[in-house]
C-alpha cells in the first residue's frame, strides 16, 4: 500500500529573474482568473450587460479578492505578528535576522477574507455602473467555485494548507515539510470546488431560477462553505492558537457565510414553489 503514496517535491518557483520568483501559486491564481473572466464574458452577453462593465469586473475582482484574503490571513491567523510588522501587510517582504528586509511574495492569503473583499469591491462596481447588486452577486458566484478551485491548486503547489496523516492509499507525502503520508485536502477542496461550479453553472444554465435575486449567490457560498467545514477537519489547524479548539478558525469564519446563504436559496425557493 505505502508503494502508492505520491511523493510530492514541488519547487514552488518556476522560474527566478533577478530575485523576483515566478511561482504556481501566482500563475494558477492569475489562471483562475481569466478563465472566470472568459465565461463572465458568455454570461454578460446572454445578460445584455454593457461590455465596458466586464472588461472593468476584472480590476474591481482582483484588487478586491487580494486586499480581502491579504487583510483577513493577519487579522484572523497570524495577527500577533503582523500587528508589529505592519509594512509587511502591505508590501511583499520580510525582516530576517540581520535586520534587511527581503522579497517573498505576499506569503498568506485568506479565503474568507477575499470572500468578504469581493463582496465589499462588487458594491462599489455595482454602484459605478449601475447594476444592481444582487446581479452582480448571482454572476459572480457562478463563476467563484472555478477561481476557488485554482487556488486551492496553488496551494497543493506550495506543499501548504497539508491534510492530517492517514493510510489511505492515495496519500500525499509533502516532503518539503516531513515524511509523513497525509491527506491531500488541496486536492479534495480543488475537485469539490469544480463539481459545486459544475453545478450552479448547469442550474444556471437550465434558466430555472431569475437572475438578480440571489439565488446563485447563496447556492455557491453556502455549498463553498459547508464543503469548507467538513473539510477542514482533515486538515493540520493553520495556526497554534487553533489547538484545541472544537472549531477551527476556518470553520468558524464559514458559518456566517452558510447562514446568509442559506437565506438566500430558502427566499428564492419559497417564490418557485
Amino acid at each position: 500500500m505505502t508503494s502508492l503514496y505520491v511523493n510530492w517535491d514541488i519547487n514552488s518557483e518556476i522560474v527566478n529573474i533577478y530575485g523576483f520568483p515566478l511561482k504556481y501559486y501566482g500563475l494558477l491564481f492569475a489562471t483562475g482568473l481569466v478563465l472566470c473572466m472568459f465565461i463572465l464574458k458568455g454570461i454578460f452577453k446572454d445578460e445584455n450587460l454593457d461590455k465596458d462593465a466586464h472588461e472593468s469586473l476584472f480590476l474591481y475582482g482582483i484588487v478586491g479578492i487580494f486586499v480581502g484574503a491579504r487583510l483577513g490571513h493577519c487579522l484572523f491567523y497570524d495577527f500577533d505578528y503582523f500587528s508589529q510588522h505592519l509594512i509587511e501587510i502591505v508590501l511583499p517582504i520580510q525582516k530576517n535576522s540581520s535586520g534587511t528586509y527581503h522579497f517573498i511574495g505576499y506569503a498568506g492569503l485568506a479565503s474568507h477574507g477575499g470572500t468578504v473583499g469581493l463582496i465589499f469591491s462588487l458594491y462599489l462596481y455595482s454602484k459605478k455602473f449601475k447594476i444592481k447588486y444582487l446581479t452582480i452577486l448571482d454572476l459572480i458566484a457562478i463563476v467563484a467555485p472555478l477561481g476557488a478551485t485554482f487556488i486551492r491548486l496553488a496551494n497543493l503547489m506550495n506543499s501548504e494548507m497539508i491534510g492530517n496523516p492517514t493510510t489511505m492509499p492515495w496519500a500525499f507525502v509533502f516532503k518539503q515539510i516531513d515524511s509523513i503520508p497525509r491527506h491531500p485536502t488541496q486536492l479534495y477542496e480543488a475537485v469539490t470546488y469544480f463539481i459545486i461550479f459544475i453545478v450552479v453553472f448547469s442550474i444556471y444554465k437550465s434558466d430555472k431560477f431569475q437572475m438578480g435575486n440571489g439565488f446563485y449567490f447563496g447556492l455557491s457560498v453556502t455549498l463553498i462553505f459547508i464543503m469548507r467545514i467538513l473539510i477542514e477537519f482533515l486538515k493540520i489547524n493553520q495556526s497554534d492558537f487553533e489547538e484545541g479548539m472544537s472549531l477551527n478558525m476556518g470553520q468558524l469564519l464559514s458559518i456566517p457565510f452558510i447562514i446568509i446563504g442559506l437565506f438566500f436559496v430558502i427566499r428564492n425557493l419559497k417564490k418557485t414553489t
